[in-house]
């Protein structure tokens, strides 16, 4: 071949090429029309619209009109009416998670010594399934961030499991966890402490009040050590973390010191009028929420000791006698004793 004739081959895949990235460009022009002609009803510009999956069609809520038919149904082609069907039609395996280590991806062989068929192996496939599950195991944890990540999500388990948390709040204390891990903000600090940390601002981020003394009670470190470590991770991943309310509080205690609906409805009441009045500014949310619940509690008939309070709240009896004071003088509150 000479050297026009590799010129000119090298010229015709240039314009194969360019020829290619225009048509895509134009399909992908194409599908954004289409969207933003679908998101609303062409007929009564309504933007409710309701997929019927029975009939495969994208029918306006507002006049009826069929914007779409014969549209992909992208579900399973099979139905189950039980758990226990869905289990076992299902073809695929569980949903990626942040609380395994290697996000749920990897494979495991099963300790039943059973081939597909359900028959007993022999005793020479027996030891090799043994080697296999060995090796299994090495290759799952193969490098120190793995082996890392591994204590820590379990660690991240055992005290969400007694804190009696959400598996949603699992999954953001695992992510924010393997942030830091990512930015090498676990050096020079211990695995139990981060992760405590972590578990304190997945709390934060979800509203589900936690204090540092109620994680440092289920965790290996201490309240100083977990307040000092979420202080350093929030101001590096920059994280923006508004202050916790005390109402947020409200329901848990008041649950935990079996009052009914009407002293809890009471003590929202006096928190969002000590709020207007800035009295929360600058004191222990928890302890707002103990004076609010001491008087709400006299106000409603239905009294609760200072120490029972005190020992709900994580607060000292003598901390409760000071706020509730306070409040009652700032918000003209008459409690008779």
């Amino acid at each position: 071949m000479t050297e026009v004739e590799k010129v000119k081959e090298v010229e015709k895949e240039e314009r194969e090429k360019i020829r290619e990235s225009i048509r895509l460009r134009k399909e992908k022009q194409k599908l954004g029309q289409f969207e933003k002609a679908t998101v609303e009803c062409p007929e009564c510009g309504s933007h409710i619209l309701v997929h019927d999956y029975e009939r495969a069609e994208l029918v306006c809520n507002k006049c009826g009109l069929v914007v779409d038919a014969d549209f992909i149904d992208h579900g399973p082609e099979w139905m189950a009416y039980d758990e226990e069907q869905r289990k076992k039609l299902s073809r695929v395996g569980a949903p990626m998670t942040y609380t395994v280590h290697d996000k749920g991806l990897s494979t495991m062989i099963d300790w039943r010594n059973r081939d597909s068929y359900g028959k007993s192996i022999s005793s020479m496939g027996r030891a090799q399934l043994y080697h296999l599950r060995k090796w299994q195991r090495r290759i799952r944890l193969s490098n120190a961030t793995g082996r890392n990540l591994a204590f820590a999500l379990s660690e991240l388990a055992r005290m969400e499991s007694a804190l009696g948390l959400s598996r949603n709040l699992r999954e953001n204390a695992a992510f924010v966890y393997r942030k830091a891990v990512e930015k090498n903000l676990i050096r020079g600090r211990s695995i139990e402490g981060v992760a405590a940390a972590a578990l304190y601002v997945a709390c934060r981020q979800c509203s589900v009040p936690r204090t540092l003394d109620e994680i440092g009670d289920v965790s290996r470190v201490s309240r100083k050590e977990i307040g000092r470590t979420y202080r350093f991770i929030s101001k590096e991943l920059g994280l923006k973390l508004i202050p916790t309310s005390p109402i947020d509080y409200v329901p848990r205690f008041c649950s935990a010191l079996n009052l009914h609906g009407e002293v809890q409805s009471k003590t929202i009441e006096i928190l969002r009028q000590a709020s207007e009045k800035e009295f929360t500014d600058g004191r222990g949310p928890t302890s707002m929420v103990a004076a609010a619940i001491y008087i709400a509690s006299i106000l409603c008939g239905d009294r609760r000791a200072q120490s029972k309070i005190a020992k709900v709240a994580g607060v000292t009896e003598v901390t409760i006698r000071n706020r509730y004071k306070e409040m009652a003088e700032g918000l003209s509150i008459e409690i008779i004793l």
